[in-house]
């Protein structure tokens, strides 16, 4: 009689069982990774923007704009960042695009994943700079602020970008979200 190899129902069970154990310990894990590394991304994403805006700024010697954008085509005056931004220059400081007179430089759609970036009332809208790399208000002043990014976990996974009164940005992370 020949001998048959394979394997046992018994050893099939086991195998499926542990194949589960190690997908309800690794899945919760891997979905945590998915939604930093979702973070991350739109936060870079703004920051760099952010930086084109204040570098093309000082190689033009022109205003140069950042602001929140639904359709690539106009800045917005309600809702988040969340829902796209986009970057030009800016001459007659006005802080919205004509795109008859002025330069689109960067268009970003908005953010996947469940993300907010809220700005508090300087960076609510737009972040301007000017030929010297600073970034001032429309209507003159320094432009100084936050914008909060957060997902759908709330507790101190958010981060923040913050804007100086010199221009410069820089990111907080394990900032507390709602």
């Amino acid at each position: 009689m020949a001998k048959l190899s394979g394997f046992t129902l018994i050893e099939l069970m086991v195998t499926v069982a542990m194949a589960a154990i190690v997908l309800t310990v690794g899945v919760p894990g891997f979905q945590t990774l998915v939604k930093n590394n979702r973070m991350t991304t739109a936060t870079n994403s703004l920051v760099g923007a952010i930086n084109l805006a204040r570098s093309e700024a000082i190689k033009r010697g022109v205003r140069v704009t950042v602001c929140k954008s639904a359709d690539g085509a106009a800045c917005a005056t309600t809702g988040n960042w969340d829902q796209g931004w986009m970057v030009f220059t800016d001459p007659d400081s006005n802080a919205s695009y004509d795109s008859g007179t002025e330069t689109l430089l960067r268009v970003r759609e908005a953010v996947a994943g469940n993300l907010s970036l809220t700005g508090n009332t300087n960076v609510a809208n737009y972040i301007s700079y000017v030929a010297n790399g600073r970034s001032l208000l429309t209507g003159g002043g320094f432009q100084s602020g936050t914008i909060t990014v957060c997902d759908d976990r709330g507790g101190n996974v958010g981060k923040n970008i913050v804007l100086s009164d010199t221009g410069r940005i820089r990111t907080e992370t394990g900032v507390s979200c709602p």
